[in-house]
């Protein structure tokens, strides 16, 4: 039996704590980018509004496979830990290449697209405006984090309340506004089409539930709240996305959602005119700043962590004592970033971009994390398990099917950048090949969330202190 250190997560989180904590954590600014891409690639209202619930439902499945495995296997590593222990330490060595590279660098010029296409709203400055205020915004912010500018919780705390003060006044505008006449309906799907694509976007949107599942080391009596949680958190957000979106719907209309390139201030323009259409994109413009400073600043923990963990990388692993950061590990992945811009700069819809960059990878490696929870219970029988996923293995047989499914489509109907992303990681495999031969066993070192939630600046060069998540 292990005992609790004085350090590990306490057990001192209720059920409404938890539950508001996930709805913080899965809210974010793709709600108010997403619905465009969603609209574009299904075919009826119904369906628009559909696979919501369906995103809910995966959300939900899969919340519940991470939290067994997270109380089970605490550590702040995550699924760098999972994998580690069920396929070994190459494959955990992998993923952190893969997210260092791939994922979280795809995330920051994500974010910092929807950005530039809101702030393109305000400034317009040509057809490649949102890719200026995307480059602009990634280079300013990572220059204040090399220089060792403290996190606020306390901004993003208040970013989280405009975030969702801004959902309600969509919901509250949407369907007690009035657009001026009926909105007609669509009578066509568009001819590119495709519901698995749509649901890469909706998932994108529901995303951040992998990090909730961690709760289950902080809450009280988790073998049965863990589930209550889960159940209620997620009816709370498919409440509000569904909300949400009916309003943009009743609103623009489902072939008006199709042509937009900012919903949010589209729709505030029909209701509430130019004025509304501009208060609604400044707020979001500075709902994206910071969400980006956050990613910018947890994802240079990932470049830091990664180069510990291979060794070829020595300087992107140095922690600057005076602006207490990883300097080169943030220059590092502001470059790529920039690089990233650039791709989607060419490209009909930078957003969209660097979700085909990512996607792929990151369908890939939840299907290994999904596998996991079945080889760890197989290979360590006699582990305690604090929470156990209920309808066992049906429930993380249906999680690994939808990751399955989930990675063909990204393969199947995203772009050029998919190829590039999994081109990337490939790249690494010499690396890690060559990497194995110099490392000893059980050197690997912890990735840090990549979750925007974990906020605080370490005091040293240490990645996540225990209970962060």
């Amino acid at each position: 039996m292990s005992v609790q250190s004085q350090s590990d997560p306490q057990p001192t989180l209720s059920i409404f704590d938890a539950v508001t904590i996930m709805v913080g954590i899965v809210v974010g600014i793709g709600i108010f980018k997403t619905p465009s891409l969603i609209a574009a690639n299904v075919g009826s209202e119904a369906a628009f509004l559909g696979v919501w619930v369906a995103g809910g439902l995966v959300t939900l499945i899969g919340a519940l496979c991470y939290a067994e495995l997270a109380a089970a296997h605490p550590h702040a590593g995550g699924e760098y830990h999972f994998l580690g222990r069920a396929y070994g330490r190459p494959v955990a060595v992998l993923f952190g290449w893969a997210r260092g590279s791939v994922i979280q660098t795809g995330a920051i010029a994500a974010v910092a697209f929807v950005l530039g296409d809101y702030a393109a709203q305000i400034v317009p400055l040509g057809p490649y405006g949102p890719a200026i205020y995307a480059a602009a915004a990634i280079i300013v912010l990572t220059g204040l984090n090399v220089a060792g500018t403290i996190q606020s919780k306390t901004l993003q705390i208040a970013v989280t309340f405009i975030e969702v003060g801004l959902i309600a006044a969509i919901i509250v505008w949407g369907l007690l506004g009035s657009a001026g006449g009926a909105v007609p309906a669509a009578t066509t799907a568009p001819p590119s089409a495709a519901l698995g694509l749509a649901m890469i976007f909706v998932l994108l949107t529901y995303g951040g539930w992998n990090e909730a599942a961690y709760l289950s080391g902080e809450l009280r009596d988790p073998g049965r709240n863990m589930v209550r949680v889960l159940l209620i958190g997620t009816g709370v957000l498919v409440a509000l996305y569904l909300a949400a979106n009916a309003a943009l719907l009743a609103i623009l209309g489902l072939d008006g959602l199709r042509g937009s390139q900012a919903v949010a201030t589209d729709m505030m323009r029909r209701v509430a005119g130019e004025s509304g259409a501009i208060v609604v994109s400044l707020a979001i413009v500075v709902a994206a700043l910071s969400t980006l400073n956050a990613t910018i600043f947890t994802g240079a923990r990932v470049y830091f962590a990664m180069a510990r963990d291979i060794t070829l990388l020595p300087r992107v692993g140095e922690w600057d004592e005076r602006g207490r950061a990883p300097a080169n590990g943030l220059i590092a992945q502001g470059a790529v970033a920039l690089l990233l811009v650039v791709l989607g700069a060419a490209s009909r819809d930078g957003f969209q971009a660097m979700v085909d960059y990512s996607a792929p990878v990151f369908w890939a490696f939840l299907l290994l994390v999904g596998l996991a929870l079945p080889i760890l219970r197989w290979r360590e029988p006699d582990r305690v398990l604090p929470f156990k996923v209920p309808l066992y293995p049906l429930t993380p047989a249906l999680f690994c099917l939808t990751c399955l499914y989930m990675l063909h489509a990204s393969l199947a109907y995203t772009g050029k950048g998919a190829l590039i992303g999994l081109g990337v990681v490939l790249a690494g495999l010499p690396l890690l090949l060559f990497q194995s031969r110099l490392a000893a066993p059980g050197d690997a070192q912890p990735l840090p969330s990549a979750d925007p939630a974990a906020r605080g600046t370490p005091a040293q060069p240490a990645l996540v202190q225990p209970g962060e998540r």
